[in-house]
């Protein structure tokens, strides 16, 4: 039973060489991509809400044709039901562009900053940081989870 390092895992050490620059400039490239993942959970969010709210005018269509509307049903049925969002798109396809297009590009770029300057590494920025704030020998302010067995 070895007594665990009381520092971060190798994959969350600098390699040698890289400069406090290097790890704080790839710190803001991972905030970035954080920024745009969070986008990307509301565009889906977007996606879904726009889904919902069109297949409720279904209802609405309906029940304005019961309660004699029928110009006000039958606007609701051609105009709005199943109508575009922005100009020949609906939701999916614009979730599917900014997938394929921004997003894609963004983790490839993010992706390639870390190998080629810290061969692969995740958040450095963060675990020096931790480095630096925790208590060590504190319950809770340990450097990685506590080893089983």
């Amino acid at each position: 039973m070895g007594q665990q390092a009381d520092g971060p895992d190798e994959q969350h050490q600098r390699p040698p060489g890289v400069s406090d620059e290097t790890v704080a400039a790839l710190g803001k490239l991972s905030e970035a991509l954080e920024c745009v993942e969070r986008a990307r959970g509301h565009l889906y969010s977007l996606h879904q809400l726009i889904g919902h709210a069109d297949l409720m005018l279904d209802d609405a269509v309906e029940q304005f044709r019961a309660a004699g509307h029928q110009q006000l049903a039958e606007r609701l049925d051609t105009e709005l039901r199943g109508r575009n969002v922005i100009a020949g798109r609906w939701t999916f396809q614009i979730v599917e562009d900014f997938d394929d297009g921004y997003h894609a590009l963004f983790r490839e770029v993010d992706q390639q900053a870390r190998d080629e300057l810290v061969g692969g590494r995740r958040h450095l920025y963060e675990a020096e940081m931790k480095e630096r704030r925790r208590s060590r020998g504190r319950p809770g302010h340990e450097a990685r989870p506590v080893s089983e067995g």
